[in-house]
């Protein structure tokens, strides 16, 4: 019987869905690797919570729009395991690092278009790219991707427009990697209440009372209404789940 402990590496775990589901997944059984893009601090104190429960963790640092910087990554990663487990593979990668741009079409500038290409979509694309020769077989990709995939609210068409690109790639990923048997779904949350784009949803009461009146669930979602999702995928009970957009919404614009 194979007991070897798996693996799941999360960008963007020290806060929000990503710590929540760095937790849920630990509770899982398996043992976490986060990065951060600038708190150590909270990346630490979620490495340390991760190991009350039993599990191993540990944190790195990764700016994730810095594509440059990936290959030092994957290598500091590997080196990492390969002394602690004897390989350099992880079992799942949990894309979830991000961030938010709330402007209308007509003030969006080239740049900040671009930012959102390199973060929600190239960041993606090649951070998983440069760990797929490291991936176990029966392991799996999640991708993080946003309601605003499948719904339209004004001044969040680069944000959705990315997602949809992560939600297409998604399948792409299925496909082409189906043959190591490395599944790949995408999880979509709703509006949750996080610090997430300067914690509009949670701190901003009419954008709260508006995601509530068009929710099924009658409120906006908190972190740990993702975060078992994520860690659901990371299971040997999700093995058969592929080429899928899973959204925890709460029934958000039904």
């Amino acid at each position: 019987m194979n007991t070897r402990t798996k693996i799941a590496l999360i960008t963007g775990g020290s806060r929000g869905l990503g710590k929540n589901s760095a937790i849920k997944t630990a509770q899982k059984g398996l043992d976490i690797i986060i990065t951060y893009r600038s708190n150590k601090e909270e990346a630490d104190a979620v490495v340390k919570e991760i190991q009350a429960l039993g599990q191993k963790a540990i944190a790195y640092p990764l700016d994730i729009k810095d594509l440059k910087s990936f290959d030092a990554f994957v290598k500091t990663v590997g080196d990492h395991l390969e002394e602690n487990t004897g390989s350099r593979n992880i079992d799942f990668l949990v894309n979830n690092a991000g961030t938010a741009l709330y402007a209308p079409m007509s003030d969006v500038t080239e740049e900040q278009l671009d930012d959102m290409v390199d973060i929600h979509f190239k960041g993606v694309f090649f951070l998983t790219q440069k760990f797929l020769p490291f991936m176990n077989s029966e392991g799996g990709i999640i991708n993080v991707s946003s309601g605003l995939a499948r719904f339209a609210i004004p001044g969040s068409s680069v944000y959705g427009s990315m997602k949809a690109a992560v939600d297409m790639l998604t399948k792409y990923q299925a496909k082409e990697l189906g043959a190591r048997k490395i599944t790949s779904n995408v999880v979509a949350p709703g509006a949750i209440e996080t610090d997430f784009g300067g914690g509009r949803t949670r701190d901003d009461e009419h954008v709260n009372a508006m995601v509530a009146n068009n929710t099924a669930l009658g409120r906006a979602g908190v972190p740990d209404d993702i975060g078992g999702v994520v860690a659901f995928l990371c299971t040997e009970d999700a093995r058969w789940i592929n080429g899928q957009r899973i959204e925890a919404s709460g029934g958000m614009f039904l």
